[in-house]
């Protein structure tokens, strides 16, 4: 299956709701064709697989997603005679690095960036997926979110679990009290910044990009939302993977507009400057009135304070969400996530590869994640097409809504640049910029200056 043009091809992400939540069969998995012939498909079909054992490993290791994983797998292995083990690691990266090279991989491993499933898939250390399990793959997930998982027009990769990061975190009541309304545009969102500053009262943002030795990251997500709204998904495409320069105009411009908007009267910043604050230190100003919104993805509702109701509208201090709005009308989201990749091309391992692929996957391990955490938000989201959004909470459906109406989607562009850059002078930089102390055009040239030639 050749899939080149997804790179330049603005990417529908929609998420099939209403056939989900109306309970269709095709989505119950009792169409037989989405059995396959590994005995992969939601029901396993008649597969019987001995007791083999499966193992997987990857990065997320918080006890509510290890206990999810595990139980959503269990259940579903023991309709085919099989056994998964899945293990969090903390030290993923060097151990699967380690792994490989001594000849002792799992069986499959999830992999939260595309590039580094991208060098495993070049070295010949990763499979790709059998046509059965590809099939599923294009059943359940669009086209923007099996681009990542995607190596030289081979698809290696299946979609495992997703975060929206084009959030904007906001307490209704507040709004309601102070006469502001959502903004639907980037002008809008502009203008609004400009007028809750001028009334003198709470900031209109709180904005931290402190995160240790990863200070910066956050400035990045910005800017990668910035240049998808305003330069569009195709300079996107091009700026991440090095067709046009880092220092182009383009993208000097998006860096620029950050600055501009993140000015002392209209950021609170808890540590005295944006840089000294810690990312995850904007939610309690937010909460206790300091600033009206704080954008960041959705996995930040665990770093609210304990106590923080969501999504309520009957709690006068409840937090909710809005989209981060575009500038052209096309919806663009910036995306992460995780992607189930496979060592080994045997019948037991492509079974559990095609279940992971499917809406019953996502839907059960929701279930499993918010049981796990004993109710309230489960810190997993999926954007996999056909699931039934009541199995999420009111404000996780938010979520799903925010992705199903977008047109274009695109990962995050750090994990997909040359660690040097993504995850280093993009970085740094980038605080450099936010402290005052250079320009964007300098910022924007040292980066690509330090692009691997």
């Amino acid at each position: 299956m050749n899939k080149r043009w997804l790179k330049l091809a603005a990417v529908p992400v929609a998420l099939s709701l209403v056939a989900a939540a109306c309970g269709s069969d095709d989505d119950s998995g009792s169409d037989g064709d989405t059995e396959t012939t590994e005995g992969g498909g939601e029901a396993g079909g008649d597969a019987d697989f001995g007791g083999a054992t499966i193992t997987i490993t990857g990065p997320e290791r918080d006890d509510p997603s290890i206990i999810a994983i595990n139980d959503t797998l269990g259940a579903w292995a023991e309709t085919v005679n099989l056994t998964v083990e899945y293990t969090g690691d903390a030290d993923w990266e060097a151990n699967i690095n380690t792994q490989v090279e001594g000849g002792n991989p799992p069986d499959i491993s999830f992999f939260p960036q595309p590039g580094k499933l991208a060098d495993f898939a070049r070295a010949g250390n990763i499979v790709a997926l059998t046509d059965e399990v590809d099939a599923t793959v294009d059943e359940y997930w669009a086209e923007g979110y099996q681009l990542y998982g995607n190596v030289d027009d081979v698809q290696y990769g299946v979609p495992a679990k997703t975060d929206l990061k084009s959030l904007v975190w906001y307490q209704p009541a507040a709004f309601e009290e102070a006469g502001y309304e959502v903004p639907t545009t980037f002008d809008e969102f502009t203008a609004l910044v400009e007028e809750m500053a001028a009334a003198g009262g709470p900031k209109p943002l709180c904005v931290g990009i402190e995160s240790g030795q990863a200070t910066g990251w956050t400035f990045t997500d910005w800017v990668e939302d910035m240049v998808l709204r305003q330069a569009g998904a195709d300079v996107y495409d091009q700026w991440v993977n090095h067709e046009i320069p880092f220092d182009d105009p383009q993208i000097v411009t998006a860096m620029q507009t950050i600055v501009d908007l993140w000015t002392p009267e209209n950021v609170f910043a808890s540590g005295g400057s944006i840089a000294a604050t810690a990312f995850q230190d904007n939610g309690q100003p937010l909460v206790d009135g300091q600033c009206f919104m704080h954008r960041q993805a959705n996995f930040y509702a665990g770093l609210f304070p304990e106590g923080t109701t969501f999504a309520d509208p009957e709690d006068p201090t409840a937090v909710d969400v809005f989209y981060f709005p575009d500038v052209n009308g096309d919806k663009p989201v910036l995306t992460a996530g995780i992607f189930a990749a496979a060592f080994n091309d045997d019948p037991a391992t492509m079974a559990v590869m095609n279940y992971i692929a499917t809406a019953e996957y996502a839907e059960t391990r929701q279930k499993n994640q918010t049981e796990a955490v004993g109710g309230g938000l489960s810190g997993y989201l999926s954007a996999a097409q056909g699931q039934d959004p009541s199995v999420y909470q009111p404000l996780e459906q938010s979520f799903l809504e925010i992705l199903g109406a977008s047109e274009i989607a695109r990962f995050d562009g750090s994990d997909l640049m040359p660690a040097d850059v993504g995850a280093g002078t993009f970085w740094s930089e980038g605080t450099s910029l936010v402290n005052g102390d250079i320009t964007a055009e300098e910022a924007a040239a040292t980066i690509e200056a330090s692009w691997p030639s």
